[in-house]
């Protein structure tokens, strides 16, 4: 009996490096080199890859001609000529990527992959240059990149001409998020330096496998640098994860289906809406809707029986693909965003979660969004943007989180930057009161096209109880500062605040979830197909004009007649 730590291809028997538990060599292949044991993603070559990634293991290697230069005629123990040849000889490979053309479910993709096997999957000159032609082929074609990486950082061997790949790589995909096409990075298990300084994590989308290790300095360089003891999973996906800089991890048996449902929301072209056909779902009358007690309806916004967003993205949407983190500080629980489909159209969704236990509430934060929310929900409709995505929100908040800690980390500026960015949009967007809508922090993903809301549900300034607190000096005044604020969905559509409201079933939402979805779902399709008359710079110019109107005389009508008028002269 053979055993060995090396390829599972290689052997009868292989000892996984981190449980040494001793694995049948074909099982391990079959299970695509990942540990059946203790889930350890073991190291694959960049052909392994490809063939596991592409539809059929069948993929097209791009022909591009590249040097391999050595402009410092650098020499250690073994001249650098004679460490790329014996790099070549053991893994077949000319350098240290493959770059190739492929489909992944089914959906166009160019691929480049890093080979940690050949000199570490160091960025140097010829490696810049393959990942810099990989790109513009993506531009070319506008067919998604795929990046995966695995890499110990920038070519020593060549010095300041290899980190000089670092600017020459990040500004080809610069270029490709100006031709608004996807991209994503899978990182594997290491990718550190230069590589991670520039092109792995500039993409779209950041995947990482489980336990891949992530960053610019490596562990040892900083304990022995600063000499500090850092926690045992320090710079592994999972740590990167809860502080905000992975979009998600996801493990090799999934990756090529989540990346399939990625590639065919970025290129997905987008569906016609009957718009006829929803048309009377949506009140715009406030007559139409009968009166009510606002502090009656504070009470039914607030019930925790009514559908969260998660419900509604369960409900009304579908292949809802959650991605994570403001790539800054942190990660949110009170915000959730991704991509997903509503009626076969592909959608991006932000929405804030509350849930239907005092558990999940805390959990949630009590659905109020922390800095690192705002700027999640700022870095998506970016993406959203660029893609030529729609974007729907669902608000359930009694306002931003109010902490020490979200005050120390901007919770005024991240607010003030998203209602910037949503002014400037140039993709239809479509927000949805379904619950509560308290206050800058629910008009922080509200500055849309269309705002519509349930018709139990409420949208004010401050909570009645604030208002009671500060006006009154008195929290039992809360009822009569309901009725002031005039917070319900019937005033609040005759103010023009909301463009329309969406009559709750029988019992309310809490009690048809099912029949409340499909208000929803039938509401903003019908929305969208008519916002999908408009150009982009009419979009913009739309929704600056909806809420210009506050207070002036000036209509969205008027506004948009203007602009016509201005680029026909």
């Amino acid at each position: 009996m053979t055993l060995t730590t090396d390829r599972a291809t290689e052997a009868d028997w292989v000892l996984c490096s981190g449980c040494r538990a001793a694995v049948y060599g074909k099982r391990m292949a079959r299970n695509l080199h990942v540990c059946p044991e203790c889930g350890l993603h073991r190291p694959v070559s960049a052909r392994e890859r490809l063939e596991q990634l592409a539809d059929g293991g069948r993929y097209e290697l791009l022909s591009f001609d590249v040097r391999n230069p050595d402009p410092l005629e650098f020499t250690d123990t073994v001249a650098y000529p004679d460490r790329l040849a014996k790099a070549q000889a053991r893994t077949g490979m000319r350098e240290a990527v493959l770059c190739a053309r492929a489909s992944i479910e089914d959906s166009p993709a160019i691929i480049a992959v890093l080979d940690f096997r050949f000199l570490g999957g160091s960025l140097g000159v010829a490696v810049g240059e393959l990942i810099t032609l990989a790109i513009e082929t993506a531009i070319a074609e506008r067919t998604p990149l795929v990046l995966v990486t695995s890499s110990g950082g920038a070519r020593m061997q060549e010095g300041a001409l290899s980190l000089m790949q670092m600017a020459k790589t990040s500004a080809a995909l610069a270029e490709l998020d100006k031709a608004g096409v996807l991209s994503v990075s899978v990182i594997t298990d290491p990718t550190f330096g230069g590589v991670a300084a520039s092109f792995a994590t500039l993409a779209d989308v950041l995947i990482a496998e489980p336990g891949a290790r992530l960053g610019f300095a490596g562990r040892r360089v900083i304990e022995q640098t600063i000499h500090q003891v850092l926690p045992p999973d320090f710079q592994t996906a999972e740590f990167l994860l809860a502080r905000g800089f992975l979009d998600m991890i996801v493990p090799r048996s999934r990756l090529r289906a989540e990346l399939g449902k990625l590639l065919r929301t970025g290129t997905a072209c987008p569906k016609e809406i009957d718009v006829e056909s929803v048309e009377s779902v949506v009140v715009t009358d406030p007559e139409r809707l009968p009166e009510s007690d606002p502090w009656s309806q504070v009470a039914k916004a607030r019930d925790l029986r009514r559908p969260t967003a998660l419900d509604y993205l369960g409900l009304a949407f579908t292949d809802f693909q959650e991605l994570h983190g403001d790539r800054v500080s942190g990660e949110c629980r009170a915000l959730v965003g991704g991509l997903a489909r509503l009626g076969g159209r592909p959608v991006l969704v932000l929405a804030t979660q509350k849930g239907h236990t005092p558990a999940e509430l805390v959990q949630r934060d009590f659905g109020m969004a922390s800095p690192a929310g705002y700027r999640k929900s700022a870095r998506l409709m970016r993406l959203a943007d660029k893609l030529g995505l729609p974007i729907v929100t669902l608000v359930d908040t009694p306002g931003a989180f109010p902490g020490a800690d979200a005050e120390e980390r901007g919770q005024a500026v991240a607010i003030a930057e998203n209602l910037r960015l949503m002014a400037t949009l140039s993709v239809p967007v479509v927000s949805v009161i379904i619950g509560e809508g308290g206050s800058g922090g629910a008009l922080a993903l509200a500055v849309a096209n269309r705002v519509l809301m349930f018709s139990d549900s409420v949208y004010s300034v401050i909570s009645p109880e604030g208002c009671a607190a500060i006006i009154w000096k008195d929290p039992a005044a809360a009822p009569r500062a309901a009725q002031a604020l005039r917070l319900n969905s019937r005033e609040l559509l005759r103010l023009g605040v909301a463009d329309g409201v969406l009559p709750e079933p029988p019992g309310g939402v809490g009690a048809d979830p099912v029949r409340a979805a499909d208000l929803l779902r039938a509401a903003v399709l019908g929305e969208l197909g008519r916002l999908s008359a408009l150009t982009g710079c009419e979009l913009s110019a739309d929704r600056r004009a909806r809420f210009r109107q506050f207070g002036a005389a000036i209509t969205v009508e008027a506004e948009l007649l203007a602009i016509r008028e201005r680029r026909s002269a």
